[in-house]
């Protein structure tokens, strides 16, 4: 499924069911924002399950501003996990060449076997990788 196609279905939801580590795209993404708008403003319910973190904590704010919600409104629709809670909804993530100009890095579904997976752009298959990286250093304290 493309991302264009994913736009077509969530346009014509009545209600949208959201779990995102960052509120990417209802924040950052143009066409993602411009779709939840016109959705919200024709009664589309949204639901998001979120990890408590820092980042979330400002994107919510900034969400609540895009769309103009009441804060009753963003306790009534977003409920924000635990990030220990939130792991049932991640995917499995491999990053090849890691250390590589060159690196990808995909994505697909932790808990069952198929052939449906998800490659990341270079941008963020470089991102993963840094962040791979500044974890594995800051926990095990060794470079990668």
């Amino acid at each position: 499924m493309t991302l264009k196609q994913l736009i077509q279905l969530e346009d014509k939801a009545k209600e949208v069911w959201v779990i995102s580590p960052t509120l990417h795209y209802d924040v950052a993404n143009k066409d993602f924002s411009e779709l939840v708008s016109v959705n919200l403003g024709q009664k589309t319910k949204y639901k998001y399950i979120v990890p408590a973190s820092k980042e979330i904590n400002e994107h919510i704010d900034l969400y609540k501003n895009i769309y103009g919600l009441s804060e009753a409104e963003i306790q009534q629709n977003f409920l924000i996990l635990a990030e220990a809670d939130f792991l049932p909804f991640m995917m499995e993530i491999g990053i090849y060449e890691g250390n590589s100009d060159d690196c990808v890095a995909c994505a697909a579904p932790g808990l069952e076997d198929g052939d449906d997976v998800i490659k990341f752009s270079k941008k963020t298959s470089q991102n993963m990788a840094q962040s791979f990286k500044a974890i594995w250093k800051k926990y095990k304290r060794v470079e990668i």
